[in-house]
């Protein structure tokens, strides 16, 4: 039974996830920019990458009230997606960092002329 209640709560908590892509030519769009990001921050969503914030919620009602946020200021210009997904289906994201370049080890050989 206990692993009923763990299998019902991985699909009823739920992730939003925020993907957007704001025009940052003109002052006026650089702050909406700022003002949205500030917002998600404000409203408990985190940085996932630098266009996609992430935020998790005990339930789909919990979600649904995250979301109706959001879309209060979504900015007038721009692409602004929104996904909701259980949290069984985020657990299996795959995550991959590339390798960031290494220093040598060892310092280099230097070589003596006479």
């Amino acid at each position: 039974m206990n692993s009923d209640i763990t299998r019902f709560s991985a699909y009823r908590v739920m992730w939003i996830l925020v993907f957007f892509d704001l025009p940052t030519e003109t002052k006026k769009d650089k702050k909406n920019y700022v003002e949205f990001r500030k917002n998600l921050l404000k409203d408990g969503f985190n940085m996932f990458q630098f266009s996609i914030y992430i935020r998790h919620c005990a339930s789909s009602e919990n979600a649904d009230v995250h979301l109706k946020k959001v879309k209060s200021f979504i900015p007038e210009f721009g692409k602004v997606g929104l996904l909701c997904i259980t949290d069984k289906q985020f657990a299996s994201i795959q995550l991959f960092n590339g390798k960031k370049p290494e220093k040598p080890k060892t310092g280099g050989i230097q070589l003596e002329l006479f």
